[in-house]
């Protein structure tokens, strides 16, 4: 099974650049697919791979994040530097 997860990130202005190349760079060291999308000053990545290395990829995403949260203004209190999402990927036309 594929999972597909969508974390949004919002950069500290004038950082979205600098945040975009960082995340680019680290999840070229992965193997999955990689998607980033800029949604007005937001930016999501949108990852498929498969589900048995979700919770290891997701532990070192949490990791490497802990080195970029300078350039990430927080949602709120509860969400923090990232609103995550994953969930079984029933379709997609990425081979």
């Amino acid at each position: 099974m594929k999972k597909l997860s969508i974390i949004r990130f919002k950069p500290k202005p004038g950082c979205l650049d600098e945040f975009a190349a960082n995340l680019t760079s680290f999840n070229e060291t992965k193997h999955r697919v990689f998607h980033l999308m800029q949604s007005g000053d937001e930016l999501h990545a949108i990852v498929i791979r498969n589900a048995e290395i979700l919770t290891q990829d997701a532990a070192d995403g949490v990791n490497w994040l802990d080195g970029q949260r300078h350039l990430l203004q927080e949602f709120d209190a509860e969400n923090k530097h990232t609103i995550p999402l994953s969930g079984d990927l029933l379709y997609s036309s990425v081979k």
